[in-house]
């Protein structure tokens, strides 16, 4: 992080320049939220509870902060401030939107605002393959059947930074409840994975009893799978929508989280199965258990990970994307965002004022 105690300055790094720093590094992003992951479970962190900003005469919308820090070695503070409009997708625009804010944690100063939404796409994807290599390391296998459930952003997401793991597929799973969405996304899946058949499912049903790994990402604000034969040959869930696993399937499963008090709220599947069970609590390990061998996933059940998302990984990711930005010149410095920065100044803000 650049010194700025001196002269705090203020810059924004536009949507444009976030991607460009995060293209073609999807390993070294992967090895970065691993990092934080392992400093959160260290307690090198602070991650309070996600505030929710809900509306009355919207409720299927919300605008949510998540304030975070992160101690050496990389030193940051910061927030992230993101909505989730569904309704912007019947418009054409993306459900999702989102800034993040990084302070300065010597001087409390902000240094820097970011577009958020495709940090946040990156930060969760990556989260979603460190959870997978964590995983098939453990089992000593590699998956050959991926299926996706929803077809947006967080799946093209996931997509990228699960074939950085280096799989040979044989096959890739697609359902969506929009024919037109689960069209478009195989279509990209064939640009992607030249060679690798892909198979549009007629049901999330279909799709579930023939994946090896299975990728929630839906909008999906209820429960709407249960427990069936799906489970019967142990697959492995990245459950990165929350909300789709019934409380049976979560009784039927070993559970892995990314932080237990997070993701135990806001009526997740897993903070349902606790209300259900007299508030006990469903998960088996983190995944800081996992990538510190506390804790060794069974190879004759199914496992599922559901990570609510934690601030500290959005301002890891984020003051990466920072550095790239500015050491690339696309990071746009506001000139004078800080004004009035002597204790006692001329009415004007130019200077101390003269003593009569």
């Amino acid at each position: 992080m650049t010194d700025q105690r001196d002269v705090p300055q203020f810059a924004v790094v536009p949507g444009a320049a976030v991607h460009q720093a995060l293209q073609g590094d999807e390993r070294e992003l992967i090895d970065l939220v691993e990092q934080a992951y392992l400093l959160h479970g260290a307690g090198s962190t602070v991650n309070p509870p996600s505030y929710f900003l809900r509306f009355p005469d919207r409720p299927d919308a919300r605008i949510i902060a998540l304030p975070a820090s992160v101690s050496d070695p990389v030193g940051v503070d910061g927030i992230k401030w993101i909505s989730s409009f569904p309704a912007n997708l019947a418009a054409g625009l993306p459900r999702a939107s989102a800034v993040l804010i990084l302070n300065d944690p010597r001087t409390g100063f902000p240094y820097a605002c970011l577009e958020g939404s495709i940090v946040s796409a990156a930060r969760t994807a990556a989260s979603a393959a460190v959870a997978m290599r964590a995983m098939t390391g453990q089992r000593r296998t590699t998956p050959r059947r991926v299926g996706f459930v929803g077809t947006g952003l967080i799946a093209r997401y996931i997509d990228r930074y699960l074939r950085a793991l280096g799989w040979e597929l044989d096959e890739i799973g697609v359902f969506d409840l929009v024919a037109s969405s689960a069209s478009g996304f195989a279509g990209y899946l064939r640009g992607a994975h030249p060679g690798a058949p892909i198979v549009v499912h007629r049901s999330a049903e279909e799709l579930l009893e023939n994946s090896d790994v299975v990728v929630f990402a839906t909008t999906a604000s209820a429960p709407h799978v249960g427990a069936g034969r799906w489970l019967e040959h142990n697959p492995l869930v990245l459950h990165v929508s929350l909300r789709d696993l019934a409380v049976d399937v979560i009784d039927s499963v070993v559970n892995v989280v990314d932080d237990r008090n997070h993701v135990l709220q806001a009526n997740t599947s897993l903070h349902l199965a606790q209300q259900a069970h007299e508030g006990v609590d469903p998960a088996a390990a983190t995944l800081y258990d996992l990538l510190t061998d506390r804790f060794t996933i069974p190879v004759d059940r199914p496992v599922v990970f559901s990570p609510f998302g934690l601030g500290v990984l959005d301002l890891v990711v984020g003051d990466h994307v920072f550095r790239v930005a500015r050491e690339r010149g696309e990071a746009l410095t506001v000139d004078r965002f800080f004004f009035d920065m002597q204790r006692h100044s001329a009415p004007d803000g130019s200077g101390p004022p003269t003593e009569s």
